[in-house]
């Protein structure tokens, strides 16, 4: 049950309201400053500080409320600004949305100044743990013993429960009457150069090492965040860094579900938040570029911007070994088309290497090696390792432009570039081989002599060491755009089957060139065609299917053609892992069903979540 609130008090009329603000300079930190309706920020910036801590100031007559009184540094001048706008004997109620110093370090000097008896400091139970032992003796309010809700005389003010961000009794206060959300430490940042409102959406880099520091992890900060998604926020008022106005509280709230938190997890004994916070940036860097690339040059020159964040690396190199014990060189100058040769000695010394072999060196794996003593050359090289294989099939080496050895957070960069190029070595390995079977299939008429796509008989082939590589790896999936020309029979029936074959070259050709390196495009029979993909998502997948679909329509024909207009229906899927050919081909099969009969010019997508034939339908 909610307290009983006293109702002797009556807030400050309109007009009254309206005279008192026109006095006040809104932008002017020396003084309060409103920032809502009977709503002010009434806090003191101190010089050099860049982790300003707010207090907050709502006008309830004498119920009024000040949110996180701060530190004993800055009360004076807090206590100078509440009473611009009221008399300090007006306030009752005292939030304390946790017992940090800087947020409540000022009540014993609060206390000397409230003379009333029913005064309270409103916080969560596991934070007055602590703050009794500031001393005071106003009493406690708990919000988690009043329902997490305090009904004043023309406004409620709801508690929203925040745990582990970054304390485990962690809440927020949001005001109904006003939409704003007093956040405590969610939303704030380090600002070198304080400003009171956030100007723009940049401001979110001022939030990002705050929260990748203080909140534990990703998954206490979406459940913060959902939370407070759930109350109708207009603005923003952080403990620290900026107030954020209307316009920028959904962007901001956007850009936080994706923040990576939990920062000293992974920095081991650094204490560098700064450096912790470029690893943490760089192995998301890592992990897009890994999703978004569109070939092997791409992933390689994204790893190398990647690097040198941390390291004065200045290119990369690459070596595998094939299957026929050939080895396979990668290198900037010839933009990673790889070519046969031998291996350099500063190579050969690590490939073949045993994982044993090689975490037996962990303190010295990473250590520099001379590459060319005449040219002061120097270099890391990471052994690639196939699956569960034990020895390397490969070796990537960061060139450096001086002698470094990698701090611990350098090596933990390293090592997820070691696994993602693992991968991606890999993977470009088996198209490198495939490139070179393709001659050899060339004679077997792997390519359909009227489209110049893949046959069928090369597609099983191909795809069955592709299935080998996802059920072993279970990173790089395989996806299908499966394609047939709308009332291709009408066409045939109409202008004839010579003309019939222009349109079916015209598609291939559309299909062709919008495979990437590595892609593989099939005439799988008749005006029927697919595209495999390798490491699309489900969204990669819809996007290459649409983007083809709305190429389709954009052809345009000659003759005797020149007023056909030519559409495909598209089914996709991506495929499970353990499923056989058949059985993925089919599923993407039956999506194409689907997309005819839902009126055919569409891309209908199979849901792999399951084995119940549930479709998602992707409209124009």
């Amino acid at each position: 049950m909610g307290p009983v609130l006293l109702q002797s008090g009556m807030c400050m009329g309109s007009e009254e309201r309206k005279t008192r603000s026109d006095k006040m300079r809104p932008m002017d930190p020396d003084h309060a400053v409103q920032i809502a309706d009977r709503t002010w920020w009434v806090g003191h910036q101190l010089p050099g500080d860049n982790l300003q801590c707010h207090v907050y100031l709502i006008e309830q007559g004498d119920q009024s409320i000040l949110l996180d009184p701060g530190s004993s540094l800055t009360f004076a001048e807090t206590r100078r600004k509440i009473e611009e706008v009221i008399p300090f004997s007006s306030i009752r109620w005292f939030v304390c949305h946790h017992q940090d110093p800087d947020i409540a370090g000022s009540l014993p000097l609060v206390e000397a100044l409230v003379e009333r008896g029913d005064a309270a400091v409103v916080t969560h139970w596991r934070a007055q743990a602590l703050i009794k032992h500031y001393g005071v003796s106003i009493p406690y309010w708990l919000v988690d013993q009043n329902e997490w809700r305090l009904p004043l005389q023309d406004r409620v003010l709801r508690f929203i429960f925040t745990p582990y961000a970054h304390f485990p009794g962690a809440f927020c206060t949001f005001d109904e009457s006003t939409g704003v959300l007093f956040s405590s430490d969610l939303f704030g940042g380090y600002t070198d150069e304080p400003s009171l409102f956030a100007r723009d959406p940049d401001y979110f880099e001022s939030m990002r090492l705050f929260h990748e520091h203080y909140i534990p992890s990703r998954d206490v900060l979406l459940y913060a965040l959902t939370k407070i998604e759930a109350y109708p926020v207009d603005i923003i008022a952080p403990q620290h860094g900026s107030i954020i106005p209307r316009h920028l509280v959904a962007d901001i709230l956007e850009k936080l579900k994706r923040l990576e938190c939990g920062l000293y997890l992974m920095g081991g004994e650094s204490g560098d938040t700064q450096r912790i916070s470029q690893l943490n940036s760089a192995l998301r860097d890592i992990n897009k570029a890994m999703i978004d690339a569109r070939n092997f040059q791409e992933i390689a020159d994204r790893l190398l911007t990647i690097s040198q964040c941390m390291l004065p690396t200045v290119s990369l190199e690459f070596h595998a070994r094939l299957e026929n014990d050939r080895f396979i060189h990668w290198v900037l100058d010839k933009q990673y088309q790889g070519t046969g040769g031998e291996l350099p000695e500063f190579v050969e010394a690590l490939s073949g290497i045993d994982r044993e072999s090689w975490n037996r060196e962990s303190e010295h794996r990473y250590q520099p090696v001379s590459l060319n003593h005449e040219e002061g050359r120097y270099g890391i090289r990471l052994p690639l390792f196939k699956g569960e294989e034990e020895r390397a099939f490969g070796v990537v080496v960061l060139h450096l432009s001086e002698e470094t050895t990698p701090d611990n957070l350098a090596s933990q960069l390293l090592e997820q570039m070691s696994l993602t190029l693992q991968v991606a070595v890999e993977r470009e390995t088996i198209f490198r081989g495939m490139e070179m079977e393709r001659q050899k299939f060339y004679e077997r008429s792997i390519r359909d002599s009227l489209t110049g796509l893949f046959t069928r008989f090369y597609m099983e082939d191909t795809l069955q060491r592709l299935f080998k590589i996802h059920d072993r790896n279970g990173g790089m999936p395989v996806a299908l755009a499966m394609l047939d020309i709308d009332h291709f029979k009408d066409i045939n029936d109409r202008y004839g089957h010579i003309k019939g074959d222009e349109v079916l070259r015209q598609v291939a050709q559309i299909v062709s060139a919008d495979a990437r390196a590595g892609d593989l495009p099939v005439r799988l029979g008749g005006e029927e065609f697919g595209i495999f993909v390798v490491g699309e998502s489900t969204g990669g997948i819809s996007h290459i299917a649409e983007r083809l679909r709305r190429k389709v329509t954009q052809i345009r024909f000659s003759g005797i053609l020149s007023e056909l207009g030519v559409t495909v229906s598209i089914g996709t899927a991506i495929r499970q892992s353990g499923e056989v050919i058949p059985g993925f081909i089919e599923r993407a099969d039956l999506a194409l069903y689907q997309a005819k009969q839902r009126g055919r010019n569409r891309v209908f997508f199979a849901d792999t979540k399951d084995h119940s034939n549930q479709w998602s339908l992707h409209f124009d």
